[in-house]
């Protein structure tokens, strides 16, 4: 029996003694579910981490992880740690500038990826990074003819692996046995907002303690199934797949593909469920696009229920008294309605659901308690493991992040900054003591870089990042997060930024969503060749318009915000992407290069201009570069009178 259970490989082992049955991971190949039990994936990473032994990998190295959610590459992480050494997930869709970067950082030799089209970037990266001597891939098609030294099969791996384990018994426990809580367990690159990204070099014993923690507060078990499908180099995916999943032994589901998401969602059913604000985005858009091509009864009923929704939803899932007649009304709903809407969203089976990586708005948030599904907001960091307030259950504000989690301290500096001390707290930035010694204090307090307040019951509220907090020539707050958020809630807008700080009012570019609207302009017999085409029409200029409006009147009654309506907007020409250094690759809004990158708009907004001319170059998926260009309308909005505060 494990009584140590202060690493992952030993938790890893303690579950195939005590659970060796019970079903560990779960991957849709070809379209039929795959199922390993917690005792062979002990033996896979076994004869994995014998394997990368047999190659040369010892205590001390990185291991680079590229490639959608797959079990082997998971494995690949444990049997890393089983070695001493330390995985270093990568963003699988990063170009190779950034992923070269991330390898020469991490001082990477050896790598475990998914498929052809990884391996196929990592000799493209060598061009850049010539230190890699080591690729095992898990997919094996379209692989045979690639004849480069260093590359191979994960199955091959691991028969090496069991001829390396007879040939040393003993090695495998022992390389376990001298492992230690404050070995380093991982390294997670930040989405670099604001520079290069940092290496976040996360303990056992920190990551542990965010996964008990969590676990312990939502009453997790091993019977729990989650879907796995956001960027394993993303710390929210570490948190719920691999630090929660060790600390309760529940079944991690990888989905077929990215395009099988959904499908694969409903097929498993989860009962823990997480995402960022931008799929429950997405999910809600879906839902809109079916109800516009619904008949006008299915149209009536679903307005109807969801009004009865919003004014009893919430307080029925929280437990607190509602009327009896309002309760009926909300069972048939359920029925008719609710019930039908979350099994086709893959949310029937769902106790708990959490959503954290950005600000979600609250009109969203209340849609998804209002039916039923009992979704909750974290808030955290790469730094903290993701793990600093929780929404306790029944006590659930659509405007804050919750309370510190257990074990948590936080507090808010005299500038509103929200600090934190936690065991989750990471090591420290890799090969960076001059930026740790930045962001942790000498008390032991991590500096979020958030701007917060508490409330009256000890809930925290993140108003926006403190650096982009600022005000209005005439003194008022400006949060362009805030402002972001609630027009985002409209399935038609798929991103915004906001401009304001230190200009006498706000301004904005809005991006629509290609796959609404353009249902929306199908019903409508408006055509259009592409994005670019539909983002200039008259008519969705109209539609965006009166979204802005519904959003400036909901402002005007909120006395801090309502001198930040929104007074001229144009549509981009293009979607902000990634690949255009404009969004992070968790697509957060990088606000300074995109106001140097469109500064002749942002001037034209502010000039008054009714349209400006723009030029922007653009990356294709293909790796081609070429040139956008648009006379972009500029529109005015309607403005209300803010309601003042009470004296």
């Amino acid at each position: 029996m494990q009584t140590n259970l202060d690493t992952f490989p030993r938790r890893l082992l303690e579950h195939g003694r005590v659970r060796p049955l019970h079903p560990a991971f779960r991957e849709k190949h070809l379209g039929i579910w795959q199922t390993w039990n917690w005792g062979q994936v002990n033996a896979e990473v076994r004869a994995m981490a014998c394997g990368l032994a047999a190659l040369g990998f010892t205590r001390g190295m990185n291991l680079a992880i590229v490639g959608d959610n797959r079990p082997r590459l998971y494995w690949a992480m444990l049997a890393a740690q089983s070695l001493g050494g330390v995985p270093v997930p990568l963003y699988q869709d990063a170009p190779a500038a950034d992923m070269a970067y991330v390898l020469e950082n991490a001082d990477i030799h050896f790598a475990v990826v998914e498929d052809q089209e990884q391996v196929d970037k990592l000799v493209e990266v060598q061009a850049l990074y010539p230190n890699i001597r080591h690729v095992a891939y898990d997919d094996e098609r379209g692989m045979r003819h690639y004849r480069q030294a260093g590359l191979i099969s994960c199955a091959k791996l691991e028969e090496m692996g069991r001829v390396y384990d007879m040939a040393h018994p003993g090695f495998f426990d022992a390389a376990i046995a001298a492992g230690s809580g404050g070995d380093h367990a991982i390294i997670l690159y930040t989405s670099g907002t604001t520079g290069k990204p940092k290496g976040v070099c996360q303990t056992h014993a920190a990551l542990i303690a965010a996964g008990a923690g969590g676990v312990g507060f939502d009453q997790l078990t091993a019977d729990e199934d989650i879907l796995s499908y956001l960027p394993m180099a993303w710390v929210g995916d570490c948190l719920f797949s691999l630090a929660q999943a060790m600390v309760a032994g529940f079944t991690v589901n990888c989905p077929e593909s990215g395009d099988t998401v959904l499908t694969d969602l409903r097929e498993i059913g989860p009962t823990y469920y997480f995402a960022p604000p931008r799929v429950f985005e997405n999910m809600l858009t879906t839902v809109m696009i079916r109800m516009e091509d619904a008949s006008a009864i299915k149209r009536r009923l679903f307005a109807y229920f969801m009004m009865v929704a919003k004014r009893s939803g919430s307080a029925i899932l929280d437990g607190k008294p509602v009327p009896a007649g309002e309760r009926l009304m909300y069972r048939l709903g359920s029925l008719l309605v609710y019930g039908p809407l979350k099994n086709v969203l893959g949310l029937s089976r769902v106790r708990v659901a959490y959503t954290a990586g950005a600000a979600i708005g609250p009109d969203l948030f209340r849609f998804y308690r209002s039916i039923g599904v009992n979704l909750k907001q974290l808030y955290g960091s790469t730094e903290t493991c993701a793990y600093v307030c929780l929404q306790p259950d029944g006590n659930i504000k659509f405007d804050s992040v919750g309370t510190p989690a257990p074990g948590v301290e936080v507090k808010l500096a005299d500038s509103g900054e929200v600090l934190v001390k936690s065991p989750a707290t990471m090591d420290g930035y890799y090969k960076r003591p001059d930026a740790t010694a930045e962001v942790i204090d000498a008390d032991g307090y991590f500096h979020t870089g958030d701007a917060g307040i508490f409330d009256a019951e000890g809930h925290l509220k993140i108003i926006d990042r403190a650096a982009d907090v600022g005000h209005l020539t005439g003194g008022a707050i400006f949060a362009p997060n805030y402002i972001e958020n609630k027009l985002k809630f409209f399935p038609f807008i798929k991103e915004v930024v906001a401009f304001g700080h230190g200009r006498g009012e706000v301004c904005a570019f809005v991006n629509i969503d290609i796959e609404a609207v353009g249902n929306w302009a199908e019903r409508r017999g408006i055509a259009y060749s592409g994005y670019t085409d539909l983002a200039a029409h008259p008519q969705v200029y109209g539609l965006v318009k009166d979204c802005i409006e519904q959003v400036n009147a909901d402002l005007a009654g909120e006395a801090l915000m309502g001198e930040t309506q929104i007074h001229r907007f144009l549509v981009l020409h293009k979607e902000l992407d990634p690949d255009d250094d404009e969004l992070t690759r968790t697509r957060k809004v990088r606000r300074k290069f995109i106001a140097e990158k469109y500064a002749v708009l942002i001037a034209a907004l502010y000039e008054g201009k009714a349209s400006q001319f723009i030029e922007t170059q653009v990356k294709f998926e293909d790796g081609r570069s070429g040139v956008v260009s648009a006379d972009l309308k500029i529109t005015e909005c309607k403005t209300f009178p803010v309601v003042q505060a009470a004296a």
